[in-house]
């Protein structure tokens, strides 16, 4: 095999490791409706998908305030960590919103409290990438090496394709969360409700449910019906308050 074809047959794996950890991110974050446990899968799973990455960290700021990180690995979590001191990879990332990188912590000299805090710890190298979540919520994606240079052009790449997938993803997160409270507002609203509140009691009777699972009945019998919840429930508590024929 000559050069040229080992490269493009190099290039070629980084393609497919890349898209596989884009599909599994997806998978992986679909279905999660809270936003600290989305970064936890984030990280993991960036951590176990990407070769020569040590731990994978995430800094999350909301409104311009720390707002939780999330480590592969918890003896790291404080490089991710805005509270131990503001001057780090992905604070510079997040404010210049660009990549940063450090090939090489013993050459490096931006950070100085920072690097000497990873390097005692045994990284080595660092790259951090921006991420852009909504207008409330930004943050960093940091992928750490234990070996110098152990970041090449293609952990560049990853990372840069790797922030802006999260960004859409742990943005879809944060509308799921607040779809989710609202819905809550508005159940307990319902439940709250003369009438529906009413056919929800009965409707726990009858089939020995909580409240919830009967608002969902109610939902059920209403979408089978196409009419509005509340005709439905007025429906069932006439039908239960006629006199039995004796």
């Amino acid at each position: 095999m000559n050069l040229d074809t080992r490269e493009s047959t190099i290039d070629a794996l980084g393609v497919l490791e890349t898209a596989a950890l884009l599909r599994e991110l997806t998978a992986g974050l679909i279905a999660v409706t809270d936003f600290d446990e989305a970064l936890d899968q984030l990280v993991r799973i960036a951590r176990d998908a990407v070769p020569g990455v040590a731990c994978c960290g995430f800094t999350a700021l909301r409104a311009g305030e720390p707002a939780g990180v999330a480590a592969s690995e918890p003896r790291l979590a404080e490089l991710d960590d805005l509270r131990h001191g503001p001057d780090s990879p992905a604070m510079s990332a997040i404010r210049r919103r660009e990549m940063v990188i450090a090939e090489d912590l013993a050459q490096e000299s931006r950070w100085p409290a920072w690097t000497t805090r990873a390097r005692r710890l045994g990284v080595r190298g660092v790259i951090s990438a921006p991420v852009d979540v909504d207008e409330q919520v930004i943050g960093a994606i940091n992928l750490y090496a234990e070996s110098a240079p152990g970041l090449t052009t293609r952990h560049q790449l990853t990372a840069m394709l790797l922030a802006e997938h999260a960004g859409l993803l742990l943005a879809a997160v944060r509308d799921r969360a607040r779809q989710a409270a609202q819905a809550g507002r508005l159940d307990s609203s319902l439940l709250e409700e003369g009438v529906v509140g009413q056919a929800i009691g009965v409707i726990m009777t009858q089939r020995g449910c909580p409240a919830p699972e009967a608002l969902n009945v109610l939902r059920s019998a209403a979408a089978s019906l196409g009419i509005p919840l509340r005709e439905v429930a007025e429906r069932l508590v006439i039908t239960v308050s006629r006199p039995r024929e004796s």
